[in-house]
């Protein structure tokens, strides 16, 4: 009777959406970036006497730029991160050499503070310190799991890669468009665009999709808003 219940618990595996922080957290931050830049950037130029093809010239420009500064940039923001976490993980390694009974002590003094009595505590703490200690502080004192850490040259692929595959959208969009139609078609192309990336980052993190799809779209017709009042302002 054991053996149903074994092969039940190995086939129940849990996929937490807290796993794909790192990697959804820079697809969404260069897509919509790339959606309301790019967007606003056609729309500033377009609110001008600017060409066609020198609103499409700006545009392309824009997408090669953008994608280059969020890889740069995310690639150094995680790098800090990264550096940060590694600084914590040698202290942590420093001090267990040093002082392994106060470490042992301070991951006590952690289970109790979640709920558990001393005896359950200090127990809990010796089987995991025998176990591997470093891990055990990373965890539960610090928070940090291998899930979680830094990754920074795959948050700078992920959102380069999201940038240009949604840059490219509004561009497409302004092509297709009537040369007098071009900020009305680009402005509701982008709005709607931005309302399924918005339902779609709340569908992955597991959110409710209507504050998401509403706080995207206001947040890139202020902005669409803006860069029309700026051109039309410096163009005439």
């Amino acid at each position: 009777m054991a053996e149903p219940a074994r092969t039940q618990s190995a086939r129940h595996g849990e996929r937490h959406r807290s796993e794909r922080g790192g990697w959804l957290r820079a697809a969404v931050l260069g897509s919509n970036d790339a959606i309301v830049s790019t967007s606003g950037l056609l729309l500033g130029v377009s609110a001008t006497s600017a060409s066609g093809h020198t609103i499409a010239v700006v545009g392309f420009a824009g997408l090669v730029a953008g994608s280059m500064s969020m890889a740069v940039g995310e690639y150094v923001s995680v790098s800090s991160q990264r550096d940060a976490e590694k600084a914590d993980i040698a202290l942590e390694s420093r001090e267990l050499a040093t002082d392994p009974a106060a470490e042992l002590a301070e991951l006590t003094a952690i289970y109790q503070q979640r709920g558990l009595d001393a005896a359950l505590a200090a127990q809990v703490a010796a089987q995991l310190t025998a176990h591997n200690p470093l891990a055990a502080h990373l965890r539960d004192e610090l928070n940090l799991e291998p899930t979680s850490r830094a990754r920074p040259l795959q948050a700078a692929l992920v959102s380069a890669a999201s940038f240009a595959a949604f840059a490219i959208l509004p561009i497409l969009a302004l092509l297709a468009a009537p040369a007098g139609a071009r900020i009305f078609v680009v402005a509701g192309f982008t709005l709607a665009l931005l309302a399924v990336l918005g339902a779609l980052g709340a569908y992955l993190g597991g959110a409710s999709p209507y504050r998401a799809v509403l706080r995207v779209t206001l947040g890139g017709a202020l902005a669409m808003a803006a860069t029309v009042g700026i051109g039309r302002l410096i163009g005439t």
